[in-house]
């Protein structure tokens, strides 16, 4: 079972608080022998002062030396300990402090004080959330200036000693809500070995799994021994709760899909998709580059640069339409289009320049579905037929009058696949490494291509699973499970 400690650096600080075992002081934390059992402790560093060499800097470092989870962590309590260090990661929020302090006198400076990225001021709370998300501590005290425009002149940790009645107050509703699930477990969740959180955003509208697929993974892992929660973009900061993070919402490196993967991964998580994963194939360019490499089948292919006029002008007169032309980092059909003669490449290769300096043209192969085989650890785990949009040359018709419309798919045995394309189908994903990924084949008659490796394969209810049912969440799961207990062993 997970061990949860507040450490403080004086007993004394914690009495305005209500007594809790969990509470202990940072010379017993310190001198404590570490021991293997414990090595899934969490860690909430309440000391007085986090400066370097001090008490509270040693119990972040003991906690990370004997492989707790702790907050703040060290990297936090160094950025914190020169401007230098944080302001680079404060010039995201810089551009939009004038907006979100419109309302504040111009002539002031004045200091906000943030408990685990809650603020009682209402209107700072997305500022608050943001630099918490930056800097995860405990408590911070940021001071603002206004310079002809607001700055944020200086960040620092806070101390809980020094926190007046009403911050305290606040101060306990905001721990109460950061950590009531990690300090307040209910005693039935000591029947699982392990937590993992999926990920997925509710309002997006083409999800990779919905929800009844979410509720069957959550079913399939606490039945083997792991305790499944789903999270949303807003709950960055509670990684470190957890073992195994799913991802299960689009990736991209971009957006905050990739910065999950990265903390995850950071924090020892056994993480799906992992972040080398999300890089490799949400880029059609470095498919298509890695694929030839390896001389792994695909359809003709070719890169057009922007600012190229002659690169353009020969594709123009020596290619055979239709040309498929893609957006390097389009997911879901999007950024996919045909192009049906040379006057139609000029015209779209402008619009897609503006948003990318390389495009990628393939031969426009039509069959009446794509196969999907799914790979996991280098294993094909099951097999979909996606069936083009009904009256169109794609999976999905984004210009429907439906709005989004998609054609028939059906699931069929590995085994009943062509042994080449399932062979196909694992060695790309090898490629990429041993996560989960949906890889996309086209076949015609002998000829088999690779289409894309997805490293976020769609997996829903009524659609992947129809004939593995709960037997495909369970090899999902079991997976997860194999990777956390063999990091538990290496950790021995």
């Amino acid at each position: 079972m997970t061990k949860h400690l507040i450490v403080v650096e004086n007993i004394q600080d914690w009495s305005p608080y209500f007594p809790s075992e969990q509470v202990i002081g940072v010379d017993d934390y310190l001198q404590s022998p570490s021991q293997r059992s414990d090595s899934r402790a969490q860690i909430l560093n309440l000391c007085r002062s986090l400066e370097y060499l001090s008490r509270g800097y040693y119990c972040s470092m003991v906690a990370e030396a004997r492989g707790h989870r702790v907050l703040p962590g060290l990297r936090t309590i160094n950025d914190l300990s020169r401007k230098s260090l944080y302001a680079y990661d404060l010039s995201d929020m810089s551009s939009q402090l004038d907006k979100q302090l419109a309302s504040t006198e111009q002539s002031a400076s004045f200091i906000l004080t943030i408990s685990f990225g809650q603020t009682p001021i209402a209107s700072l709370q997305k500022l608050a959330r943001q630099i918490f998300e930056h800097f995860p501590c405990p408590i911070l005290e940021v001071e603002f200036s206004f310079k002809g425009h607001w700055i944020i002149s200086q960040i620092k940790a806070g101390a809980i000693n020094k926190l007046t009645e009403q911050e305290q107050d606040f101060f306990a509703e905001a721990l109460d809500s950061f950590s009531h699930r990690l300090w307040r477990k209910p005693s039935k969740r000591r029947q699982f070995r392990y937590d993992m959180a999926i990920l997925h955003n509710p309002k997006e509208a083409m999800p990779p799994s919905n929800m009844a697929a979410l509720k069957k993974f959550i079913s399939s892992g606490r039945r083997i021994g792991i305790d499944v929660e789903l999270i949303t973009p807003r709950e960055y900061i509670r990684l470190a709760e957890y073992d195994a993070l799913f991802i299960r919402e689009t990736t991209a490196t971009h957006n905050h899909t990739y910065k999950f993967a990265r903390r995850a991964e950071s924090e020892g998580l056994v993480v799906i998709d992992d972040p080398t994963s999300i890089i490799r194939c949400t880029n059609k360019i470095f498919l298509k580059e890695l694929l030839a490499a390896h001389d792994l089948p695909m359809p003709e292919s070719h890169l057009l640069y922007r600012n190229d006029q002659a690169g353009l002008d020969n594709l123009c007169e020596t290619a055979t339409f239709p040309l498929v032309m893609k957006i390097p980092d389009g997911a879901f059909s999007i950024g996919v289009i045909k192009v049906k003669n040379a006057e139609e490449l000029r015209q779209q290769a402008a619009v897609f320049f503006q948003q990318s300096a390389i495009i990628l043209l393939q031969e426009f192969m039509y069959t009446d579905y794509d196969w999907r085989i799914g790979v996991f650890n280098n294993k094909a785990i099951y097999a979909c037929q996606y069936f083009m949009s009904k009256g169109h040359w794609q999976i999905y018709n984004h210009n429907s009058k439906k709005g989004t419309d998609s054609g028939k798919s059906s699931a069929i045995p590995v085994s009943e696949v062509p042994e080449k394309v399932i062979r196909i189908a694992t060695k790309a994903a090898k490629l990429i490494g041993d996560g989960l990924y949906g890889i996309d084949i086209k076949q015609s008659g002998n000829r088999i291509v690779i289409i894309e490796i997805n490293d976020n394969p769609s997996i829903d209810s009524g659609v992947e699973d129809e004939y593995l049912g709960m037997a495909l969440y369970d090899d999902i799961m079991r997976e997860f499970l194999r990777r956390l207990e063999e990091k538990k062993s290496a950790s021995r």
